[in-house]
């Protein structure tokens, strides 16, 4: 199995996103940041999930995260899936927190359960098959709109989704050009995907 012990962020001011993220969602070395090697203009077809317990929890992220400096993308709210909000990081990475859970069963927490990284793809099925030949194990799969890989020993999780729905769950224009200013991290790499997207060498 294939795990992803982190991801590195390209980010304009390393040491003022440090302290954004340390306030806003209290990270730890699951998400890493280096300044920029490359331009990137709107959408970067990718998002960052904090999948936590309950909606009181989601709520108290979503606002740390403005209270950091973040903007609004969607505000927290119930839906069909659960509880959830997005909101967009000052270096420009979306990220949404949500629940599965439509009712509170304690007091909120800042316990992280998971990180998913969703990934908007131009063919979900092509880059499944990609992923799947270079050691990644599906988990769940929906034909070619979403696919979901894991390994229980990885901090991040990886799943992919289109490009076009994947900006419309985060609220944003799918259009976007340049540098996704994404790296994955695993002992997987080094490769880039079909999308562009970076895979490098993990260093522990």
């Amino acid at each position: 199995m294939t795990a992803i012990p982190s991801v590195t962020l390209e980010v304009a001011d390393p040491a003022a996103e440090e302290r954004f993220y340390s306030a806003a969602f209290g990270l730890g070395p699951e998400v890493r940041l280096r300044a920029p090697q490359a331009p990137t203009s709107g959408f970067r077809a990718f998002t960052l999930t904090l999948s936590v317990s309950q909606p009181s929890t989601v709520a108290g992220f979503i606002d740390s995260a403005l209270d950091a400096g973040a903007a609004p993308l969607k505000p927290a709210a119930k839906s069909l899936w659960g509880y959830g909000g997005v909101v967009r990081a000052p270096d420009g990475t979306v990220w949404q927190v949500a629940t599965s859970s439509k009712k509170d069963t304690g007091p909120a927490t800042r316990e992280i359960d998971e990180i998913v990284l969703l990934l908007g793809v131009a063919d979900v099925a092509a880059s499944k098959r990609f992923y799947a030949d270079h050691g990644l194990t599906v988990t769940k799969s929906f034909g070619r709109k979403y696919v979901e890989f894991a390994d229980p020993s990885s901090p991040v999780k990886l799943a992919l989704y289109g490009r076009r729905a994947l900006a419309k769950v985060a609220g944003v224009s799918p259009e976007g050009t340049g540098s996704h200013r994404l790296v994955i991290n695993s002992d997987a790499g080094p490769f880039t995907d079909p999308d562009g997207f970076e895979w490098e060498a993990a260093s522990h």
